[in-house]
């Protein structure tokens, strides 16, 4: 049992593409550098992963490569970060965390909200958005840039099942990727419990995060663009199997229906901390072993 309590830490997990931003964060950036239409890009990704059952992070990664090559265009680290600069948010993104820091302060001084991404999206890209220092961490996949500076194969792939191993690493406080998350932590030592953890995303893609999340005793929201039907009866559907705790318009403005139904879940989790806080002291004090 840890010497003091460590549990007062509250984690927002997000998603990125469609959650934080209207489109991926790519037609933002990359392909209009390679003068691509993004319809027809996702279109060929789409058609490639049903013919040859590839992993669909794998081939847009690769395909993107090529595209830059056909197009003779070498594109760096520098330049993905300042292409992230076209990126556009959703209503009240670039204040919402800040706006959740604040109601934590107030409510629960002694409590600590982190924010952190995690994303299939690119590294490079999200190295580079106006909102990267609102973030504890950022996992996304990655390219290898070779000794030019250019980049040549994906080095790290982050699929929609292999998202739970960062919430993992998030639960146990193990965030170096080049740390092991297989040995065994008591519950009781480790920072993040999953009772401490939202998962916010947009879609069918955050299933595997959302039902473990859930299964482990975690919160869970589905966001939808409000001038896309299908992404609204997408949420419905998590809403009706249980995958998500709420459903709300991708509106992160202060006093929407977001921020609402979000503030309710922190009042829940924080009320949690300060039960599992002064139950900790408790047994502290009476020498009573958990």
């Amino acid at each position: 049992m840890p010497a003091e309590f460590i549990q007062d830490h509250i984690a927002v997990v997000y998603d990125f593409d469609g959650t934080l931003t209207p489109r991926p964060m790519q037609d933002y950036a990359i392909l209009p550098k390679l003068g691509i239409n993004a319809e027809d890009f996702w279109r060929e990704v789409g058609e490639e992963v049903n013919r040859t059952g590839a992993e669909n992070m794998l081939v847009y990664m690769r395909l993107l490569l090529e595209k830059a090559e056909q197009a003779k265009v070498d594109i760096r680290r520098s330049d993905y970060a300042d292409l992230a600069k076209n990126i556009e948010y959703f209503k009240g993104v670039e204040q919402w965390f800040d706006l959740l820091n604040q109601y934590v302060e107030q409510r629960s001084p002694g409590v600590d909200l982190r924010h952190y991404i995690v994303s299939a999206g690119m590294r490079e890209i999200l190295d580079g958005i106006s909102i990267k220092d609102k973030f504890k961490n950022i996992y996304a996949s990655e390219y290898y840039f070779d000794y030019r500076g250019i980049a040549t194969f994906p080095k790290v792939v982050i699929t929609d099942t292999s998202k739970t191993q960062y919430l993992f690493r998030i639960n146990k406080g193990i965030e170096n990727l080049s740390e092991s998350i297989n040995g065994h932590m008591p519950e009781v030592e480790r920072p993040v419990p999953f009772r401490n953890i939202i998962y916010i995303g947009d879609g069918l893609t955050d299933v595997p995060s959302m039902a473990l999340t859930k299964k482990e005793g975690g919160h869970t929201l589905a966001v939808y663009n409000g001038e896309k039907q299908r992404q609204r009866e997408v949420c419905r559907d998590l809403l009706r199997a249980g995958r998500a705790d709420f459903i709300a318009e991708a509106d992160y403005r202060e006093g929407s229906e977001l921020h609402r139904r979000t503030q309710l879940l922190l009042n829940n989790i924080i009320s949690s901390i300060e039960y599992e806080r002064e139950l900790f002291n408790c047994k502290e004090q009476y020498s009573v072993d958990s």
